[in-house]
C-alpha cells in the first residue's frame, strides 16, 4: 500500500553559504558568464555593490530542500515543475541562504504536492519566492 502525501503545513529547510566557487562553476557549468556574475569591476558601481549570483543558482538550492522532504516522506518523487518564481533580492558572494520550504496544498488524486518557498539571506530579507510542485510516483 503506498503511504499519504505529506501533510499540509509539513516543512524542511536548508541552509548554506554562497562561496565564489558555487558561481564560477555554475557560470562554466551553464555557459552564463554575465558580467553581473564573474566581473567584480564592472558590477561594483552598480545597484548591488557587486557581483551576484545567478539567479537560477539560488533556485536550484531549493532542490536541497525537496529532496529532505521527499526523504520524509519515504515515498519516491519527481519535481513537477516550479511556477511563480520571483528573485526579490540580489545575493552576494558570502550570503548565507535559508531555503524555507513548506507543504501548501496536496491532491490525493494526482499524487502531487505544492509547496511555498521561501530563501531568505543572513539579514532575514526574502531574495527568491516560489511554489514548487512533487509528483510522487510510487
Amino acid at each position: 500500500m503506498i503511504g499519504p502525501l505529506p501533510a499540509i503545513g509539513t516543512a524542511t529547510s536548508f541552509a548554506k553559504t554562497l562561496g565564489e566557487s558555487d558561481v564560477y562553476l555554475f557560470a562554466g557549468i551553464t555557459g552564463d558568464l554575465s558580467p553581473n556574475h564573474i566581473d567584480e569591476t564592472t558590477m561594483a558601481d552598480g545597484p548591488y555593490g557587486g557581483r551576484i549570483a545567478h539567479g537560477l543558482l539560488v533556485l536550484s538550492m531549493s532542490g536541497a530542500a525537496s529532496t529532505a522532504m521527499q526523504a520524509r516522506s519515504g515515498r519516491a518523487c519527481v519535481s513537477y515543475g516550479y511556477d511563480r518564481i520571483r528573485f526579490t533580492a540580489g545575493v552576494r558572494i558570502g550570503d548565507t541562504l535559508r531555503v524555507h520550504y513548506e507543504v501548501e496544498r496536496i491532491d490525493d488524486e494526482s499524487q502531487r504536492t505544492w509547496s511555498t518557498i521561501r530563501i531568505t539571506n543572513q539579514h532575514g530579507e526574502l531574495v527568491m519566492v516560489a511554489t514548487h510542485i512533487l509528483k510522487f510516483i510510487d
